[in-house]
């Protein structure tokens, strides 16, 4: 009987039960606590307590978000998070969740998160007396014998009660009479039935028929009962009743047997004859509801089958009753019993339920992050009921089990958005059945970013050819970056950062857009004026921590045909007369035009032609050089003063050009008898204290001649010793520690403009090598252009200019190599009977020549090479204007090159540059000797 406390509702229903005391020790994942709790108890009913018999904090409750987690369809239950209490959401019919069943638990699960946590609770429902107990029909009718002797049973209906222990059918009553007696049996499941035991023999004649009532009582209190009008017609005898040959029968059978499958076959007889002894077997009273629908009975022959399908996970065991009756007028009938036990197949595959998911995951979740929990559930028992979770190999995630039929899905390796930003696992469940069944369930877990990746780029460096005069503002590089992180992470910002030591390029020269990584130009670029710019394009995404890449830019101006050719020689806006005497033959050079080209490459290479003359076939201009030479001999004919337009033309396209005039006077006097004597009246004049001006030269010279004996062996003892120390030096030192270096600013004297500036740079060892020439750089100041060559180091200036040369201000021996032949004079200085040997420029003006055309072949060299040279024949050519370029195409101006001002012409002297000492000249000995007179 249920306790008085728990019929009235007073019960604690709240506190767990002594049991959950012994599993204190047990640690929070499996824990398992106990309530119990009366059935149809009203929504909002606090069932316990739920925080303090978990030893949770009240506080995070609400944000560690404790839900109540159940395999059911409803959800029963729910917790407080403000006071912590498991309260009843729904209504709770213990006959409809558990059915007949003696005891009903419901499991629950309560989770946690943050961390994520996993407990157990089973809430037992206790039933109280709701229902009455009932009878499968309103009336109840037997037909008796009156031949029946007195002790003979007759099976009443049974009553069903789905209440359960002490609520349940307990006892019947029989309604007073003198014929029979109610006796009550138990069945092998406890539960009961009533069989009507005839004690007195019947009459039909006195009474042919009898109404009885039976009562089902439950054991509730107060009890419940329900009443079975029972309705008895006395028969005439038959005196012979079926027997059974045995009384029970056993029958196992597999829950997936198909219908029509035979269970058993059962056997009465009877020793009448005729249709008193013929038998019809049919389904007793007795049976549970639901045993027609799953069985057959053949009525003739007695064979039971399966009609419907059987299902082990509902019934395991089937108390079948049979009755036969004999075919008499006053049938009487026998009874037994089929127990049909059902066998376990594996026909329920898993089924997967997530009750939870983390999702996103950062990528940079470490290893054992939880993602989701599984709980797995399979109706059949045994091995049939054992399941097994996977999932898919290769994927950076792992499943464990930290309760029975509850899963863990943790990370197993490093997560990367970029490789896979979301997964969809395929989770499999397997029973341990034969043929194993499986389940399928998918899961998605999305991976959110973190900026683990800098910007990239297709390449670290970026070459950029843009030609010179371009428009403002026109892009000329787009940067090809991209980071491989999220939308917010990848969102790229541009920035040009100065190089180096200079400043300024990138607010005047360049910019770049800052969205889309596009270089464009601020000012139109001259090719001349810088060639080169060297940039760094900084590159920085929109993540935390920011992460940037550097990328290098070199944007290389190319030249286009945009400057005209200059006129070096002869200076434009100076007048310069050439002097060229009646009779000379032809072949004779007057002079040379020298041009000057800024651009670079085939634009400045440079063609001469004879534009105008008052007589063309006098003269002619060599295409390459600008030699103007006589094409015939001079005439008497010829007009004294000859005026020549020379038309100096570049290879650019469209090619460019200027014109240059020299003036040629045609005298009838020999040029050296002119520059000896400019006028008529010069002898007297010059004679004018003569002996004064020869005795003082005299002295002069005596002095003069021993200081000079003196310094030059002084000189070549100090050079000796030099050279000694140099020379002595082993080769491979060339390759090591540079020594100092000599640096020298050479200026073109003022006729080139100032970015045609150049550095040259040499060390101690420049003996054994080329001189080394950087890019034009910045104009030299000034002041600096006469001072430099004077201030540099004796030995670089005869490095740069000769190795006998010495720089201005200091005397030194004349060097063989400024020798020229009569041929090679321009001007008056052609003549056949003039002096070949050439001197040295003994004035500013002439100084400054000299060095413009000293460096205007350094100019040539320094375009396309690091060495003066270039390569052996091509004159430094090759690498400016291409490898075909040499000297078989356009002259070596190094090799005749005229000084304007001076009566010299250089000399690039084979013999001086192979190491071998100069043939002496041939020179005119009777002009040095009216000098030396004089």
């Amino acid at each position: 009987m249920v306790p008085e406390a728990w019929r009235s509702g007073l019960v604690s229903t709240g506190r767990v039960v002594g049991v959950l005391l012994l599993l204190g020790a047990l640690n929070k994942a499996s824990t398992i606590i106990h309530y119990e709790i009366l059935e149809e108890r009203e929504k909002g009913f606090t069932v316990g307590n739920v925080v303090a018999d978990l030893g949770l904090d009240l506080g995070s409750l609400s944000a560690r978000r404790l839900r109540v987690v159940s395999g059911a369809s409803r959800r029963f239950f729910e917790v407080n998070w403000e006071t912590g209490e498991m309260f009843v959401n729904d209504r709770l019919d213990r006959e409809e969740l558990c059915g007949t069943l003696p005891s009903c638990t419901v499991t629950l699960e309560l989770v946690v998160e943050s961390p994520l946590e996993l407990f157990s609770a089973e809430v037992v429902i206790q039933d109280i007396n709701d229902n009455n107990p009932s009878f499968p029909t309103r009336e109840m009718k037997l037909e008796i014998s009156e031949a029946m002797a007195p002790g003979t049973r007759f099976p009443l209906e049974s009553a069903h009660d789905p209440d359960v222990g002490s609520n349940s059918l307990q006892t019947y009553e029989l309604s007073h009479n003198e014929y029979f007696a109610l006796r009550v049996q138990t069945r092998e499941d406890s539960t009961k039935y009533a069989e009507l035991v005839l004690e007195r023999a019947l009459d039909r004649e006195r009474e042919p028929s009898l109404q009885l009532v039976l009562t089902a009582l439950d054991g509730g209190t107060p009890p419940r009962s329900t009443s079975l009008p029972i309705r008895i017609t006395v028969l005439d005898a038959n005196d012979n009743a079926p027997a059974f040959n045995q009384s029970l029968y056993r029958a196992r059978v597999l829950e997936d047997a198909p219908p029509g499958t035979r269970i058993a076959q059962v056997h009465a007889t009877d020793l009448d004859e005729g249709l008193n002894g013929e038998i019809l077997y049919s389904f007793g009273s007795h049976n549970r509801a639901g045993v027609r629908e799953l069985f057959a009975l053949d009525l003739v022959t007695g064979v039971l089958t399966i009609k419907g399908r059987l299902d082990f996970e509902d019934t395991k065991l089937h108390e079948i009753y049979i009755q036969a009756k004999d075919k008499g007028a006053n049938p009487e009938g026998a009874h037994c019993k089929v127990l049909v036990e059902v066998v376990d197949v594996n026909d329920n595959a898993p089924e997967i339920t997530v009750t939870s998911v983390y999702s996103p995951v950062p990528e940079d979740a470490p290893l054992g992050t939880v993602i989701a929990l599984l709980s797995v559930t399979d109706l059949d028992t045994g091995e049939n009921g054992l399941v097994t979770c996977e999932v898919p190999p290769g994927l950076p995630f792992s499943l464990t089990s930290s309760l029975k039929n509850y899963f863990t899905l943790k990370t197993s390796a490093v997560l990367d958005r970029e490789t896979a930003p979301e997964y969809n696992l395929s989770i499999t469940a397997r029973d341990a059945g034969s043929p194993s069944l499986s389940a399928l369930s998918t899961v998605r877990v999305q991976v959110s970013d973190i900026n683990d990746n800098p910007p990239q780029s297709s390449q670290s460096s970026y070459d950029v050819y843009v030609e010179e005069n371009n428009l403002p503002g026109v892009p000329i590089l787009n940067l090809s970056v991209w980071d491989p992180d999220a939308p917010q992470n990848a969102r790229l910002s541009f920035f040009l950062l100065e190089h180096g030591a200079e400043t300024g390029l990138v607010g005047h020269y360049f910019t770049i857009n800052r969205d889309s990584g596009v270089l464009s130009s601020l000012v139109p670029l001259d090719y001349e004026d810088r060639r080169e710019f060297e940039l760094t394009a900084h590159v920085s995404d929109g993540g935390t921590p920011v992460l940037t890449t550097n990328i290098s830019v070199n944007v290389f101006v190319t030249d286009r045909n945009d400057n005209a050719p200059q006129v070096l020689y002869p200076r434009p806006g100076q007048s310069s007369v050439e002097m060229l005497s009646r009779g000379t033959a032809a072949g004779h050079v007057v002079s040379r035009v020298v041009g000057w080209d800024a651009d670079a490459g085939h634009n400045a290479w440079l063609s001469y032609s004879l534009l105008g003359a008052p007589n063309q076939s006098l003269f002619a201009v060599e295409l390459h050089t600008g030699q103007v030479s006589t094409a015939r001999p001079v005439q008497d004919t010829d007009s004294p003063r000859q005026t020549l337009t020379v038309l100096i033309t570049d290879n650019g396209e469209p090619s460019l050009s200027t014109t240059a005039t020299l003036t040629v006077s045609v005298t009838e006097e020999s040029p050296e008898a002119r520059a000896e004597f400019p006028s008529g009246s010069a002898p007297r004049e010059q004679n004018k204290n003569l002996t004064f001006y020869l005795l003082l030269s005299l002295i002069l010279v005596s002095v003069g001649f021993v200081v000079t004996v003196l310094g030059v062996i002084i000189f070549k003892v100090y050079k000796w010793k030099q050279s000694r120390d140099l020379y002595r030096a082993p080769v491979s030192s060339l390759y090591r520690t540079p020594g100092p270096s000599l640096h020298a600013d050479a200026v073109r004297g003022g006729l080139m403009p100032p970015h045609l500036y150049h550095q040259v740079y040499l060390t101690t060892d420049s003996r054994r090598s080329d001189p080394l020439l950087k890019k034009p750089g910045a104009a030299s100041p000034l002041a600096s252009r006469q001072n430099t060559l004077r201030s540099c180091d004796p030995v670089f200036y005869r490095q740069v200019l000769g190795a006998e040369s010495a720089p201005p201000g200091q005397q030194a021996p004349p060097n063989t190599d400024w020798r020229f032949s009569q041929a090679q004079r321009p001007g008056t200085s052609g003549s056949q009977n003039g002096d070949e040997t050439g001197t040295w420029p003994n004035n500013q003006f002439d100084t400054e020549m000299l060095q413009a055309m000293i460096l205007a072949s350094a100019s040539e060299a320094a375009d396309g090479s690091s060495t003066l040279g270039g390569g052996a024949g091509t004159m430094g050519l090759s690498a400016r204007y291409g490898p075909q370029f040499t000297l078989q195409h356009v002259p070596d101006y190094r090799q005749n090159v005229y000084i304007p001002g001076s009566n010299a012409t250089l000399t690039n002297a084979p013999g001086k540059r192979d190491g071998k000492a100069p043939a002496g000249g041939n020179g005119n000995k009777k002009k040095s000797g009216k000098k030396e007179k004089k």
